[in-house]
């Protein structure tokens, strides 16, 4: 299982003309565990972004919670996929594209989601179970943030 993804990036020539830079369907992306994919679509390191830089900005060495990043992921998480309960030093827009996921917090309760619905995770400690049949896609846009004051659960 891999997440299939079409990726559209425009730019600019070198007479200040809209272009499209780059529009391709994803080769790179990784599994991490089982029934689990992701890849990312773009990576921002610093505020206010710079929109005249050339280059593939996903190749940038942004990791959740660089200083001043922005990272665009897609998931697929599979059915029966292994959890991982996390915290992320970031404010995450999670928009679910496709299919069914509960979003576990660190007490059990747990919300479930479908496509169309749209999660704001505000450094949560959470987890994510696909106890469905079908995979589901999401679009995660992870902007750093300072780290949660908050007790470890």
């Amino acid at each position: 299982m891999v997440v299939q993804v079409r990726r559209v990036v425009t730019g600019h020539d070198a007479g200040g003309k809209a272009v499209v830079a780059i529009d391709e369907v994803v080769d790179y992306a990784r599994s991490l565990r089982p029934n689990h994919s992701s890849c990312v679509v773009w990576a921002t390191d610093s505020h206010p972004i710079n929109n005249s830089e050339p280059g593939d900005a996903r190749l940038k060495p942004v990791v959740n919670g660089t200083p001043n990043s922005t990272i665009l992921r897609v998931v697929e998480y599979g059915p029966g996929v292994a959890g991982r309960r996390h915290r992320t030093n970031s404010l995450d827009y999670a928009i679910i594209i496709k299919g069914e996921i509960d979003m576990e917090l660190d007490d059990g309760k747990e919300v479930h989601l479908k496509a169309g619905d749209i999660l704001v995770q505000r450094g949560t400690i959470h987890n994510w179970i696909n106890r469905g049949t079908e995979p589901c896609t999401i679009a995660f846009v992870l902007a750093a943030a300072a780290p949660v004051l908050a007790a470890e659960g």
